[in-house]
């Protein structure tokens, strides 16, 4: 994209994931990752007692979230703390910035905007589940379970 955007949430496609129960969210890109080289960003809605991802953090990528309306929780190394509108969330990447955002409510939607740095490749760490994703420009995260050491020159 080389020109200036300017758009609405309503004018942008909605995706809806719902694969695994606690997990379910619906998406609005605003900018996609295969456009814009420096950031990404998408308005998010989370349902109640519901979270969009798994606990979680990046190697390479900040995340910030801006809470446009409900309250939720943020899961952090430090432990839990609420969040409601109007509340600004910065999460560095690496091990202190892991984190995983629920909605606390049992009937409002959770909403907010998320925009994030867009350095690629990016590799993202689930503590909980012992698993590590590869984030490239454009393509599909690709997941691996970890556990299992090689050498360097292992099957060459």
């Amino acid at each position: 994209m080389s020109e200036v955007f300017i758009t609405r949430k309503e004018k942008l496609a909605q995706t809806h994931r719902n694969e695994h129960e606690p997990f379910e969210y619906y998406k609005y890109e605003v900018t996609k990752r295969s456009e814009f080289s420096q950031v990404y960003i998408a308005f998010y809605e989370i349902p109640p007692m519901k979270s969009n991802y798994p606990y979680h953090y990046h190697t390479e990528n900040t995340e910030a979230f801006f809470i446009l309306s409900g309250r939720g929780e943020i899961r952090t190394p430090d432990g839990c703390r609420a969040v409601t509108a109007g509340d600004i969330i910065v999460i560095p990447p690496g091990e202190k910035g892991a984190h995983r955002l629920t909605n606390t409510s049992s009937k409002e939607v959770l909403q907010y905007i998320d925009f994030d740095t867009a350095n690629y490749p990016d590799i993202v760490r689930y503590p909980d589940s012992g698993k590590t994703g590869i984030l490239m420009r454009s393509k599909p995260v690709t997941v691996y379970k970890d556990g299992t050491e090689a050498d360097y020159y292992d099957g060459e």
